[in-house]
């Protein structure tokens, strides 16, 4: 299923240059462009607060939003720039992409566990340890997976999850291109201590078994 893609509201600017630019940021706005597409630039201006909420948020160069502007089609955009003030490092200025339904893009896809009660190795207490809860894919803007799913089923203690364990949405593919880890299943800490501890006594026993030798040949 695709994932819901999040409307940005966005109002046309009349004007373009820094008069117009300074005329948006007095209003509490943020002015913008939207370029590319086949289509003439327009450009626009953002509630300062909502860009602001958006970008701590996290993820706004690579999220996909569906942009409304009142008397415009929707159309959906990515960010490929957002400039700040020097001083205050808050956003003067976005650019915004248009996009088409076939155009690749980079975006994270938040990865879901799947069948936590059927792996062994965490019935005996094993800790499912998630090294990737997000991965960035290239997939096509008109057919974005909501998650990337990740069978645990079988894993035993000790297993590892990697990239290429996973059925990825046909169309999409990693960004990085070796093989990275996912998650994994440990240990718990306790068995981890109970282990170094069995260890340490197994060696100190070994070390003492010469000893006893050399004893019996000098008598």
């Amino acid at each position: 299923m695709a994932k819901d893609v999040p409307d940005l509201i966005a109002e046309k600017r009349e004007g373009t240059g820094k008069g117009a630019a300074r005329a948006a940021r007095r209003a509490s706005k943020v002015p913008g462009i939207v370029y590319g597409g086949d289509a003439d630039p327009l450009p626009i201006a953002i509630p300062f607060n909502d860009l602001l909420k958006r970008l701590k948020a996290g993820r706004f160069m690579s999220t996909l939003f569906n942009l409304k502007v009142e008397g415009q089609d929707d159309v959906r955009v990515i960010c490929r720039s957002v400039q700040r003030d020097v001083v205050k490092d808050l956003p003067t200025h976005v650019d915004f992409l248009r996009l088409k339904r076939t155009s690749k893009i980079n975006l994270f896809i938040p990865v879901e566990f799947l069948n936590e009660k059927d792996a062994p190795g965490i019935r005996k207490g094993g800790v499912l340890t998630v090294v990737r809860p997000e991965v960035e894919l290239v997939v096509t803007a008109g057919d974005i997976p909501e998650q990337i799913d990740v069978d645990l089923t079988g894993l035993e203690v000790g297993d590892t999850v990697t990239i290429s364990d996973v059925t990825l949405p046909e169309g999409a593919r990693p960004t990085i291109d070796r093989d990275f880890v996912i998650a994994n299943i440990t240990a718990p800490s306790g068995l981890r201590s109970q282990g170094d501890d069995e260890e340490g006594e197994g060696g100190e026993t070994e070390e003492a078994a010469p000893e006893a030798e050399e004893t019996a040949e000098e008598a």
